[in-house]
């Protein structure tokens, strides 16, 4: 248990930012999520159009410590290639 102020205030930080954090992921999976099923869906139409969704997500994601830049790259140039591989 915090016996002193500032570890009691970590502590209510701390959980803040979990809620925060959570929540922001749990947009960013559902935003790749609608990418993936459009993809094989077979709808290039519409997995560009989600996919043109789910970047700002990753890059806010990225910018804001939740993922790694490397990670965000990945996932952006893999899903990128796979909307293009998909016939027109």
């Amino acid at each position: 248990m915090a016996h002193h102020a500032s570890a009691k205030k970590r502590i209510r930080r701390n959980a803040r930012r979990f809620e925060i954090n959570h929540s922001r992921m749990g947009r960013i999976r559902t935003s790749v999520k609608k990418v993936e099923m459009a993809i094989a869906a077979g709808d290039q139409a519409a997995a560009k159009d989600a996919f043109k969704a789910a970047m700002p997500e990753l890059m806010r994601g990225r910018s804001k410590g939740i993922l790694h830049a490397n990670t965000v790259s990945r996932k952006i140039s893999r899903l990128n290639a796979r909307i293009k591989a998909m016939p027109a």
